[in-house]
């Protein structure tokens, strides 16, 4: 039976607002936002921080460098000790967050490498929401950024996640062998949700392959 829906995304496709009206309409609980207040809440930072450090890798430098603290006798001692809120740190709790919200069931999970970690959980339907460049963009600009700024935010934050996906999974994102349904939201807001909310019906007729949570 299916009792989770992950929707991964391309940034600026509209997929957070997809994500909390089918959670509206399947009465399951939205893991999007309340996902970084959780991990916030965990490491005891700001949750601008979580925002800005999750699905990201940290910098070289700064990978180097907890490399070497490890690798020292007081980094050692320490480091179990530790709730560090960097990229590394954020990803350990997410990842723990998504897992508990899919035992829990009836949860409706938007990125944050979810499908990755849920891929072989025959409980789990995944899902993949996508829009042309442009379309992007003006989504953004519609809420308040510049050309610029939606722009380059399109061009980075998904570079980031490929990134992301690439160092924790070894795949290339989005991998789409991992998906079950893949939507271009250019069709319309309400469009995609009765879509998806058409392959999750079709999906709790037979078993999806993979093993149970």
């Amino acid at each position: 039976m299916i009792k989770v829906l992950t929707i991964e995304r391309e940034y600026g496709s509209g997929a957070a607002m997809i994500a909390q009206r089918l959670a509206e309409k399947l009465g399951w609980k939205l893991w999007d936002q309340a996902i970084t207040d959780e991990v916030a809440r965990y490491l005891e930072c700001d949750r601008r921080h979580v925002e800005q450090q999750e699905e990201r890798r940290d910098p070289l430098h700064y990978r180097l460098l907890k490399s070497f603290l490890r690798g020292s006798f007081e980094g050692s001692l320490n480091a179990p000790k530790m709730k560090i809120a960097d990229a590394a740190g954020i990803r350990k709790v997410t990842e723990e967050l998504v897992r508990k919200a899919a035992d829990e069931g009836n949860a409706v999970i938007v990125g944050r490498g979810a499908a990755y970690y849920l891929h072989d959980c025959a409980n789990a339907f995944h899902t993949f929401v996508y829009a042309p460049f442009d379309d992007k963009v003006q989504r953004l600009q519609s809420e308040g950024r510049s050309q610029a700024e939606a722009m380059e935010l399109v061009e980075n934050v998904d570079s980031d996640r490929t990134m992301f996906i690439k160092e924790h999974f070894g795949i290339d994102w989005p991998a789409r062998h991992l998906f079950h349904l893949m939507v271009n939201s250019v069709i319309g807001e309400e469009m995609v949700v009765d879509i998806i909310l058409g392959g999750l019906a079709a999906a709790k007729k037979g078993k999806l392959p993979g093993m149970s949570c």
